[in-house]
Order: structure tokens, then sequence, then C-alpha cells
């Protein structure tokens, strides 16, 4: 600290501080929506899963749904210094696929249909935890 103030005791600098409780709060408010957000994400990514250009099956949701991911993820991390509750946005977006894989009343289905779309799923779920997965790697190997 120096002397630069001879009559006058040390104090600690607020910037060397822990956070205050505000901002506990508003961590933990910014993770939930985030959480939220994979969530809504899972759900809009399967909707638009069975996507068509003509009659060619165009799965963009699922890479869309990568991207998101990845970005959700990122985002966790600066609000976050542990890599387990960073990936809370790829948790609750994994979960939300696997209720939706579930049969619903009247064994209705989300997930399904003929010929290359029988493999959409399997799709959804590589392309849409990959890049977070990366994301995540980069960071703990860092």
């Amino acid at each position: 600290m120096g002397p630069r103030f001879a009559c006058r005791r040390a104090r600690q600098h607020s910037d060397l501080s822990s956070f205050a409780p505000a901002a506990d709060y508003r961590r933990i408010t910014v993770l939930t929506l985030l959480a939220i957000d994979g969530a809504l994400c899972a759900i809009l990514a399967s909707f638009f899963l069975p996507t068509y250009i003509g009659t060619w099956p165009f799965p963009i949701s699922a890479l869309v749904a990568g991207v998101v991911n990845a970005a959700l993820v990122w985002a966790a991390l600066h609000w976050t210094s542990s890599p387990r509750t960073a990936a809370l946005p790829l948790l609750t977006w994994l979960l939300t696929v696997a209720v939706l894989s579930l049969g619903g009343p009247g064994d209705d289905i989300v997930y399904g249909g003929a010929g290359i779309m029988q493999y959409g799923t399997l799709l959804l779920i590589a392309l849409g935890t990959l890049p977070p997965a990366v994301v995540l790697w980069r960071h703990v190997n860092a």
C-alpha cells in the first residue's frame, strides 16, 4: 500500500474483496436463465428437426442447437468458475431431449420418421452436445 497517507490505516481495496450478496443473486439468476434457455433450445430444435428443402430432409436445427448450446455454455463460464455449473445449460438441454423422446398422451411422439429421419435424434444429440463439450474441454484444459 505504501506510505501515501501516514496518518491513516491501510484498508482493503474494494476490487480485492469478495462478491457482494447482490452479485451472488445475479449470478444465480443468470445461470438459471441460461438453464431455461437450454431447455427452450431443445424444444425448438426438436420441433424443427424434420424440416425439408424440397424433398430432401435438412435438419438444420441440429446444427443451430450445437451453436446455441456452445454459446450458452460459454456465457455460463463467464458467470461461474466451476465447469460443472457451467454445463448446466447443456444438462437441461439433454434432459429436455430425453423427456421429449418419451411417448406422450395418445402415444404421440416427437422424434421419428421414415428413411434418413430415423437417425435424426442421434444427429440432434451428436451435433447438439459436441460443440458445448469442446467449449468445456478447452476451458478445463486451458
